[in-house]
Formats: C-alpha cells, sequence, structure tokens
C-alpha cells in the first residue's frame, strides 16, 4: 500500500494520494488549495494514473482544486450529496464575514462527472476497497474513506474534519450541529480497532486507540452513546479546520 499526504494551501489541509503500490492506479482524497503543483510531483515521483477524486466534506479548503485536478486527469469526483452544492458555491458553508472576506471575484465550478456516495458503500477503485461512512456534524454531509487492514499495515479512515488528533472538527458554520459530530463519533469511530490508523483533513495522523485514551471529545461521545442520544449537549464545540 502507498500513502503519501502533503499539507495544501494557506488552510494547511491534508491532501492524500492512495494506491496499491508504485507505478498503479490511485485515489486523490481532499485536494486543497494550490494542490495541483505538489500533487504532480507526487504521482510523478510514484508512477501514478489516478482514476478518481473523493471528497471528505465541501468546504473550500478540502475541495478548492477539485475541478481542475478533475478536469486535467479526467476523472470524477464523489461527494455525498448533502454537502455537493457547494463545489460550486463553497460559500454556502461560510460565515457570511468569511464569505465576502475570502471570495474576491474567484468562481467555482463542478467538475463534468460528479458521483454521490452513499453511507455503507464500498467503493472499488484503482484496485481498493474503500469504505463510505456518512459522519455528519461538521457539514451536513461529511464522510470518511476508510480501508482494509492487510498483513502490512492495520485498517485506515480518512477522517477528513471529523477527528484529529486531540480534538475534533468545528460544528460552528452553516450545517454544523456539535450533538450531531458527537454522535458521528460514536456510531463511526468508537467501534474501530484501536489500532486503525486516523489520517485526518487536518494536523498529524493518529490512531483510534490514541484518541479513545486522550482526546476528550471521544471520551464525552462515548459517555453519551452510553447514557443515550437524550445526553447530548449543544454547544459550539471546537473551532480546529475552517
Amino acid at each position: 500500500m502507498l500513502i503519501a499526504g502533503f499539507p495544501a494551501g494557506s488552510f494547511q489541509t491534508n491532501c492524500y494520494v492512495v494506491a496499491p503500490a508504485a507505478g498503479e492506479e490511485c485515489v486523490i482524497v481532499d485536494p486543497g488549495q494550490n494542490a495541483v503543483g505538489d500533487l504532480d510531483d507526487v504521482l510523478r515521483e510514484h508512477r501514478l494514473k489516478p482514476v478518481a477524486v473523493l471528497v471528505t466534506h465541501g468546504h473550500i479548503d478540502h475541495m478548492w482544486s477539485v475541478a481542475p485536478v478533475c478536469g486535467a486527469r479526467g476523472v470524477p469526483a464523489w461527494i455525498h450529496p448533502e454537502d455537493r452544492e457547494l463545489l460550486s458555491d463553497p460559500g454556502k458553508g461560510l460565515s457570511t464575514a468569511t464569505r465576502q472576506q475570502m471570495f474576491g471575484g474567484l468562481t467555482f465550478t463542478e467538475p463534468d462527472d460528479v458521483r454521490e456516495l452513499v453511507d455503507g458503500e464500498v467503493l472499488r477503485l484503482a484496485g481498493m476497497d474503500l469504505t463510505v461512512d456518512h459522519t455528519p456534524g461538521h457539514t451536513r454531509g461529511s464522510v470518511t474513506f476508510r480501508l482494509p487492514s492487510t498483513e502490512e499495515i492495520p485498517d485506515v479512515m480518512f477522517s477528513g474534519d471529523l477527528l484529529f488528533a486531540g480534538s475534533i472538527g468545528r460544528t460552528d458554520l452553516p450545517g454544523g450541529d456539535y450533538p450531531t459530530i458527537l454522535r458521528s463519533l460514536a456510531v463511526k469511530c468508537l467501534p474501530l480497532p484501536e489500532d486503525t490508523v486516523v489520517l485526518p483533513g487536518h494536523g498529524p495522523q493518529t490512531t483510534i486507540g490514541h484518541e479513545r485514551a486522550t482526546n476528550p471529545y471521544m471520551a464525552e461521545a462515548e459517555a453519551a452513546s452510553s447514557a443515550g442520544s437524550g445526553s447530548l449537549r449543544h454547544g459550539r464545540g471546537p473551532t480546529r479546520g475552517l
């Protein structure tokens, strides 16, 4: 398995390239701002041919370069239908102040080929099986992608802005909801094996086991899940990510 990642643009959003091995087909996860140059370097270095772009959610720091990458390579973009409108109008996912500050004449369009993700489906791409989990809370259409373990590596989860090392995604932007993100953590993250490698949208990699032991939001999600959904409190939560 080959997984290469780099932080893209001023948001330092992690873009990942995933392939069974060098010289084979690959998928690209979350090509953000100014990702094209570094992405081309990775593809050239490892002799990879992209077959799809996967988007964990529609915030601009994760989808900025989706259309140009898809257009240049002739590949489809996969995104959850709840966030699809953000591909052409990412301002809908931002606060009014941020939207006014950021979009000075910028326009965005959907790629020619957009395909919608379904919770629980397994995408067979580039010779790999990637399980899609719908994980709303940061946005309504947030998803994670999971690769099963092999003899060489444990399970891997591309968590987008659901789960970070020591934190979780912010919930104070349009489409965000704190009780919902805690529920996504409880349902989609807590049951995973402890050695599952988490490759987040921002910051360093971690594991499910480490986050269960140290991340206060995972602890809150576990406690709320055990007590029943009625104990999920309302609040802004952290402000990590865009």
